[in-house]
């Protein structure tokens, strides 16, 4: 299908961009992690910047969501304030981090118009070339012949070009093109290695994006190398583009992209909690050694809440620390990235200045990818299994199962492109899906479809509790044949009921009646069964409920927040009551739900 060319840009055609962008970094997104050899040489700038473009499109798509069952469409404002907001919290790495300023540039100029349906040309001018100049003040100290150079040359063309929005982005485009291919005699470690900057071929394929949403078609595909005779040592760019369908129509482009089931609105930002910072560390690997002389061996990236004076604080003392430093946001809320050798100084620097959270520590390897050099490839393993879990007690059950888990916190589900990159990061030539939510079965299905483009045989097993993924991962027998693996897998999470005990955080319509905030909720097979008081009473009456159909072991996974002697009471409660019945308990650790119940 085609779309149907216009000359502004409104709330509908920031949705067409975010989705345009989004397919084609999908596209170009094995390339730019070829050619990724600055600041690091670590092959993650395509995957960054579509795991950052996924949860800025997520965002708009939330908005629209809220629209579906009334009346109109969301203002302009709505629309760019979620893409920014949603590139700010999922941004990933160097690149990702640039980019999230990009857009929040542009949506600050945009937003100011409060209701306008709409801005023309000049508008767009003058966003971009906020978004030029937000992003390089963001960067501690910027370096020509990167993603800043190319939004800057960007932002110049578009200065130069009177006309509608088709003709502004047209000539940003250009300009960016132009720039990306100068870049090697710009920075000496792209010229030796013969190719041009990877955030900045980001950035033109996201730009050209932009055209297309405006003209209907599709532009010109940059080079990724500029120095004919030139390899980059130990890098092979891909033979061909990840396959893509058929460009649906503006109105649903972006339904193809997975979403939280239900959302309505922008993702909260709420932190983690009270948990210290350490406690809260997504995904760290930790090695006494260092990358090597040539750089620093950890990249720390945390979304931190603070006001502006102790963010500038913070710059300095990051700045003394490492390097690749970006910090990005306002507002009070910030997306910080640096490269350090104290990991923990870098956290500690987030804790003294506000509310760090959302934590990830990247150890860069002992490849030394700050030179170049590349690991021993590592051979295949047969079969795999990849799971989502709520909480970090979890993962380590998960991951002492065999399993490779990707950690969703309260109010943070993971995008497909996550999934992907758990898939392979499990390396196996058959993987196991497992999401463990029910909200996550399209976004799994997504993530699963890319993977079996890559070579990949994976199967998707709809468990909708962890307490399902368990049971599957208990009976999982890497050396039978794999459907019989997936059958035996699907059979145990089948006979598993679930359910979880929450809390209620307003007053709300459920199947069992009208709950109040801070009503303690009992769900069985993701509905409303029991509304209680007490903690462990509802708990108690949950199971004795499920129990009555029978059942032959009882797995409790118990959350951080969970009363201390809950778990105690109901093994008790089994036991005297339920012969022939086993109970299980595991720490879930901080998993949103105060309780988690399976019977098998």
């Amino acid at each position: 299908m085609t779309q149907v060319p216009q000359t502004f840009l409104d709330a509908l055609a920031v949705r067409t961009w975010c989705g345009l962008a989004l397919r084609a970094l999908g596209r170009a997104r094995e390339e730019i992690d070829a050619i990724n050899v600055y600041p690091v040489a670590d092959g993650d700038t395509g995957t960054n910047l579509y795991l950052t473009l996924e949860s800025a499109a997520t965002a708009v798509e939330a908005v629209f969501a809220g629209y579906e069952t009334g009346s109109g469409e969301p203002a302009l404002a709505d629309a760019v304030r979620a893409m920014a907001h949603g590139a700010l919290i999922g941004a990933r790495g160097n690149s990702g981090t640039i980019l999230a300023q990009l857009l929040r540039g542009m949506a600050q100029v945009l937003a100011d118009g409060g209701d306008a349906s709409h801005i023309d040309g000049p508008g767009l001018r003058l966003a971009l070339r906020r978004a030029a100049d937000s992003a390089r003040q963001a960067v501690a100290h910027p370096v020509e012949g990167t993603v800043l150079t190319v939004a800057s040359a960007a932002a110049h063309a578009a200065e130069g070009a009177e006309g509608d929005c088709r003709t502004v982005a047209r000539a940003a485009y250009e300009g960016a093109r132009a720039a990306l291919a100068a870049t090697p005699g710009q920075l000496a470690v792209l010229e030796r290695a013969g190719v041009v900057d990877a955030g900045g071929r980001g950035l033109v394929a996201v730009l050209g994006a932009l055209v297309e949403a405006f003209t209907g078609e599709a532009v010109r595909e940059p080079p990724a190398r500029e120095l004919p005779g030139r390899e980059l040592p130990g890098r092979e760019l891909p033979g061909r583009e990840l396959p893509g369908r058929e460009l649906p129509a503006r109105e649903s482009l972006l339904r193809e992209i997975p979403r939280p089931q239900g959302a309505v609105s922008v993702p909260a930002s709420a932190p983690d909690g009270d948990a210290p910072a350490h406690a809260r560390v997504a995904t760290t690997e930790r090695c006494a050694d260092a990358a090597g002389p040539g750089g620093p061996a950890f990249e720390v990236i945390y979304l931190l809440e603070a006001d502006d004076a102790a963010v500038a604080r913070l710059r300095a003392r990051l700045d003394a620390l490492g390097d690749s430093l970006v910090v990005v946001g306002g507002d009070g809320l910030w997306n910080v990235h640096v490269h350090v050798d104290d990991a923990g100084a870098a956290v500690e620097a987030g804790v003294e200045a506000g509310r760090p959270y959302r934590i990830r520590i990247t150890h860069f390897g002992l490849g030394d990818v700050h030179t170049g050099r590349e690991r021993p490839p590592r051979e295949r393993a047969q079969r795999a299994v990849v799971a989502v879990v709520p909480g970090e007690g979890l993962a380590g059950l998960y991951a002492e199962s065999g399993a490779t888990t990707v950690l969703a916190r309260p109010g943070e589900p993971p995008a497909s492109g996550e999934l992907v990159q758990a898939v392979r990061r499990a390396h196996a030539r058959e993987v196991v899906l497992l999401p463990n939510d029910a909200d996550l079965r399209h976004t799994a299905a997504a993530a699963a479809e890319q993977a079996r483009t890559e070579g990949i045989r994976v199967a998707l097993i709809p468990t909708r509790s962890a307490v399902q993924g368990i049971a599957a991962l208990a009976v999982h027998e890497p050396g039978r044949r794999f459907d019989e693996d997936v059958v035996q897998m699907t059979s145990a999470a089948g006979a598993t009921r679930y359910a979880e005990v929450v809390v209620a955080e307003r007053q709300s319509w459920t199947t069992a009646g009208i709950c109040q905030a801070g009503d303690v909720l009992g769900l069985i097979d993701g509905d409303v069964a029991v509304i209680g008081a007490d903690v462990t009473a509802t708990a108690r009456t949950l199971l004795d409920r499920m129990l009555q159909a029978g059942g032959e072991l009882v797995t409790l996974v118990v959350g951080d927040e969970a009363p201390e002697t809950v778990a105690a009471q109901l093994e008790a409660r089994v036991r005297e009551s339920y012969l022939a019945v086993d109970t299980v308990v595991y720490r879930g650790g901080r998993q949103g739900a105060l309780l988690l119940i399976g019977v098998e």
